[in-house]
């Protein structure tokens, strides 16, 4: 599955993935974010995720973008073995779009258009 994260430079854009549990017994996850722009990505949560049993959790991530160009990257949610069951390890790939840039600041200059 990909997350689209579309918005201004500059602006950081939250996503949230549901995640959900239909075993009667607890599911861990380590979540990792890999890949060339992994860094301009975050889980503001951190990155251990508990989903009780017959429940449904979210996890939000993060994007601020920083260049033009669209930035991609994995999260991984890889399992780890509570009481002997482990859940399926998840990818879901992250891409982003910037689609409009607000200015930083607005400078007024006077000048003359030339001179003798």
């Amino acid at each position: 599955k990909t997350i689209e994260f579309t918005g201004a430079l500059h602006a950081t854009v939250v996503k949230q993935v549901c995640l959900k549990n239909p075993s009667s017994k607890t599911l861990m996850y380590n979540a990792v974010l890999v890949g060339r722009d992994a860094d301009a990505f975050s889980l503001p949560k951190g990155n251990t995720v508990t989903i009780a049993p017959k429940r449904q959790t979210n996890i939000n991530v993060e994007f601020t973008s920083r260049f033009l160009r669209p930035a991609e990257a994995v999260l991984l949610l890889i399992s780890k073995t509570v009481g002997g069951i482990g859940g399926a390890t998840m990818t879901f790939s992250l891409k982003s779009e910037v689609k409009h840039i607000e200015p930083a600041d607005i400078l007024k200059c006077k000048s003359p258009c030339y001179e003798l």
